[in-house]
């Protein structure tokens, strides 16, 4: 009976996600640098867990404000509003600021 090593290109025990070391889960070279960036990284995961809640909780505020100016008679969307927002967050952010300002505005419309 012989036994037989994986192919090229397939996984085995030793080559699973778990398995791997810091340095190469994180590209490091060093521990050092896989030590800080896996630190960082475990940051912004808590930071991107806290702006979703913030998108989530701007969307609920949105559709508030969306239903008071339904029920008024108003529109859905203030687009002069809605430049406000694209211009603010371009002045705090630069170009890329318009784009996530606009997928911001896009995910707090229509809810109601």
């Amino acid at each position: 009976m012989s036994t037989s090593t994986p192919a090229a290109g397939t996984a085995d025990a030793t080559s699973t996600p778990a398995a791997r070391t810091a340095t190469e889960a994180t590209g490091a070279r060093t521990d050092e640098a896989a030590s800080l960036i896996g630190d960082a990284r475990t940051r912004i995961d808590a930071l991107d867990d806290r702006i979703i809640g913030l998108v989530q909780e701007r969307m609920a505020v949105s559709a508030v404000i969306q239903e008071a100016r339904i029920t008024s008679g108003g529109r859905r969307v203030n687009l002069s509003r809605e430049t406000e927002i694209l211009g603010r967050f371009r002045d705090a952010l630069g170009k890329p600021g318009t784009p996530l300002a606009m997928t911001l505005l896009e995910l707090c419309r229509g809810r109601v």
